[in-house]
């Protein structure tokens, strides 16, 4: 289908307007990792320090967007990626809107973790490596996944019969086995405070 009558619409306001009477610079809090790792945990937790600070977000969890925008999608290695492809345009808007956006999805592959870095300006993009080992995961198995795999009732399971691809140079690494919950917001957050995401303090 041709988009040659679709024209980039201008907007009178920009991100820099909207993001600056929020106190914030906008960026995408991407983590990563195993099903069970502590994603959503750790995202949420986050979030909660955030709004408590007064700054303004949005999070994004696998899930939840299965659920509605991506309703329809499977598992393959093509509809995982058309997965994340949608999330980062998603991503892309809020970041527009001057808001700290906080992504929770497994996203095994780094070439569309990368496409999505490439959506956005440099240092609005922020990957989390939630590094939990497979057996740490497996054995919290939060939604009883990884028992009905190893029973043969769900098939391209990341990181047991579908590959996970670890990040290489991911801004925060997370071991959620040897840190606690607080000890990993607080990392999170004095990355942010260190690197000028909290404007005016």
């Amino acid at each position: 289908m041709s988009n040659k009558n679709i024209i980039w619409h201008e907007h009178h306001v920009s991100k820099e307007e909207r993001s600056s009477i929020k106190n914030q610079k906008p960026c995408i809090l991407w983590f990563t990792g195993l099903s069970g790792s502590g994603k959503s945990t750790i995202a949420n937790a986050v979030e909660a320090k955030l709004n408590e600070m007064q700054k303004h977000t949005y999070l994004l969890d696998g899930d939840n967007i299965r659920m509605g925008l991506n309703k329809g999608l499977g598992f393959s290695d093509e509809d995982r990626a058309e997965n994340i492809r949608r999330i980062g345009e998603v991503a892309k808007l809020f970041v527009d809107s001057g808001l700290i956006v906080l992504s929770a999805f497994i996203s095994p592959f780094q070439k569309e973790r990368d496409s999505v870095r490439a959506l956005v300006e440099n240092g609005e993009f922020i990957e989390i490596f939630i590094d939990t080992p497979l057996e740490v995961c497996e054995n919290r198995d939060p939604k009883g996944l990884y028992e009905k795999v190893r029973k043969g009732k769900i098939a391209d399971f990341t990181g047991i019969s579908s590959p996970y691809e670890a990040p290489q140079k991911a801004e925060i690494e997370i071991q959620t086995d040897t840190m606690s919950i607080e000890s990993s917001v607080e990392k999170i957050m004095n990355y942010l405070k260190r690197n000028g995401y909290f404007r005016g303090e």
